[in-house]
């Protein structure tokens, strides 16, 4: 379908809550989402294009057409739209992994001697029992470990009972790291009662099975059997670590949750704070690629597809953005779990604090996994899609004119390669045969030189520039314009447009179109950095080429000194200030007698206002 067939679908739909799909010319859904009213929602893709996201915008490019499915509620739109996603894991849905990123912990109960194994989704129908899933694949191995080292569960790769007494107990029991399994005066009953307290501490019932081991280390002790007591206060003591390891509650086990969100350049971010018991247990942060969404559809893409996966929530889950759909959100979590699951938007007091650190949390760890390289790259590609250029540009040129009158008119130009300034590249320009102060003909004149050069294979200005920028509106990138189809050249060129405090606040295209920029931190503050620095240099160019301007007027005013005299005088002593504090007899080892006594007494004459006699 055409854009404008899209559009009128679009509006030819009813004012009812639903669901619709994207699809691309494949018939491949590549995004589904969920209206109050799907005329409206959906007909917003349609209008101004400039209005969306990075995201939306790339998106839309690829709708062929679409379908839309009506439902009887907007709750029952939020449960068919999560059903689709997991049906049709639509490209730009999918913010998090796949399942595969958030394992299960199986225990094969079917076994004489159960044993708990990493698995990366559930099986149906094998008999066995399944936790989870968990934060990922490390910190469900850590739970494993955990638990083995806990209880003293074996972790070799022999086979119970079929290996018992085959074999010399291995090192880790006697490193007191396991019960040693493979003994065959080992009773079955002692590992299905270590399994039985790992269940229940994975099901989150630390305190019943500290009351339980408590017990039988009091009963131990009073029947005096030290060894049994102490190594039952061994295990009491690792059970109850192991309650406040990070790694076991992995959003598993927490009654509290709270979220906190940060979108950078490159990422997106979202931390999770678990919190068992009042006590702060884990964390975990999950990064996206950042799109431009509003924090409201992040967060709620977010829930459904980081909880709707996990079979027992949270009671409570804090939110830093209040959602339209709250309390239909908090219903469709708590109807696919274990219990009710309230969210919660706090605005002030101690959960405020919690959700401003699960913040800082997600600030902290996006800048720290986000590369210089990929936030100058991102911004890059964001500068041509805001240009519409085919591709981020490598090379970009700056120019900027500075004056203070008729004479001593200079540009400079700087160049940025790969988002960076290279110094070495940039170019300063004294422009010449000027009837005074006009930016327009000294734009002209600096362009027609610095291409001229480039055709005549002047290595200094081998490489061109993907992008030029000039400091002026439009009429100045009209004359940079017209200077490069001078010369054959088609290279973008657009003006920097200052506002009231000196800042570039848009492009503009040599036909006067503007570019905001204003809107983009990232994006405005690196315009911004190319046109400090092209001003800097200019005026640093033309304050160095004015003091060298004045002297050397300065100077030839003086009776007996003429062009080569002045260059005599400036090689040896440098500066006018260091002629001026000469000597009369240093003054005449560069010049003959009569001279340096002509410009010793003109100097301090024009310093004093008097005449020396």
């Amino acid at each position: 379908m055409s854009f404008e067939e899209l559009k009128e679908k679009a509006h030819s739909l009813p004012l009812k809550p639903g669901v619709y799909l994207m699809m691309d010319k494949d018939s491949r859904v590549i995004y589904v989402g969920k209206a109050k009213a799907l005329k409206n929602r959906v007909s917003q893709y349609f209008q101004d294009q400039n209005a969306h996201t990075e995201k939306t915008r790339a998106m839309v490019a690829q709708i062929d057409h679409f379908d839309t499915i009506v439902a009887g509620s907007e709750f029952e739109a939020l449960v068919l739209e999560s059903s689709l996603i997991k049906l049709h894991m639509p490209h730009y849905n999918i913010l998090l992994k796949d399942s595969k990123g958030y394992p299960y912990i199986r225990l094969s109960v079917k076994d004489a001697y159960p044993r708990f194994s990493l698995v990366s989704r559930e099986a149906v129908g094998d008999g066995a029992r399944y936790f989870g899933p968990f934060g990922g694949r490390r910190d469900s191995q850590g739970i494993i470990d955990a638990l083995r080292e806990a209880l003293k569960l074996p972790s070799c790769g022999k086979i119970f009972p079929r290996d018992q007494g085959k074999e010399r107990p291995c090192l880790n029991h006697h490193m007191d790291l396991c019960d040693g399994y493979c003994r065959r005066e080992v009773p079955q009953s002692q590992h299905q009662q270590a399994i039985s307290q790992a269940v229940r501490l994975l099901e989150g019932r630390f305190g019943e099975v500290e009351r339980e081991l408590t017990a039988q280390m009091e009963q131990a002790a009073e029947n005096l059997e030290f060894e049994k007591a102490a190594a039952l206060r061994d295990r009491l003591r690792s059970i109850t670590l192991l309650g406040k390891r990070q790694k076991v509650v992995a959003g598993f086990l927490a009654d509290m949750d709270v979220l906190g969100l940060y979108s950078g350049q490159v990422r997106t971010a979202v931390a999770v704070l678990h919190f068992q018991q009042g006590q702060l247990t884990s964390r975990e942060v999950t990064f996206f690629p950042t799109g431009g969404e509003p924090a409201q559809e992040i967060l709620s893409a977010f829930l459904v597809q980081y909880y709707g996966v996990r079979g027992r929530l949270p009671r409570q889950i804090l939110l830093p953005e209040q959602l339209d759909n709250q309390e239909d959100m908090a219903r469709f979590l708590s109807e696919g779990a274990e219990g009710k699951t309230e969210l919660f938007t706090p605005q002030r007091g101690a959960k405020m604090d919690l959700i401003r650190m699960a913040q800082e949390n997600a600030q902290e760890e996006c800048q720290r996994v986000t590369t210089k390289e990929e936030r100058t790259a991102k911004i890059l590609t964001l500068l041509a899609e805001k240009l519409e250029l085919s591709e981020p540009p490598r090379r970009i040129e700056a120019y900027d004119i500075s004056n203070t009158g008729a004479s001593d008119i200079v540009a400079a130009m700087t160049v940025f390669e790969e988002g960076k300034p290279r110094k070495g590249a940039y170019r300063c320009f004294r422009l010449r045969d000027l009837q005074g102060p006009d930016d327009y003909a000294s734009m002209e004149q600096v362009l027609t030189r610095r291409f001229r050069r480039d055709k005549a294979g002047d290595s200094n200005f081998a490489q061109r520039p993907d992008l030029l920028l000039i400091d002026g509106g439009d009429t100045h990138a009209a004359v940079a314009q017209r200077v490069l189809e001078g010369f054959g050249l088609t290279i973008p060129v657009f003006g920097m447009v200052k506002d009231d405090r000196h800042r570039t606040r848009a492009l503009v295209t040599p036909q006067g179109a503007e570019i905001g920029i204003q809107a983009q931190p990232a994006l405005f503050a690196f315009i911004g950095q190319i046109q400090e620095e092209t001003h800097r240099t200019a005026v640093g160019f033309h304050h160095k080429q004015h003091s060298k301007s004045s002297l050397g007027s300065t100077l030839e005013k003086i009776p007996g000194v003429g062009e080569s005299r002045r260059k005599a005088l400036m090689k040896h002593f440098r500066s006018i200030k260091a002629i001026r504090a000469a000597a009369l007899s240093e003054l005449e080892g560069v010049l003959p007698k009569n001279v340096a006594r002509q410009v010793y007494d003109y100097l301090r004459e024009e310093e004093t206002g008097e005449k020396e006699d």
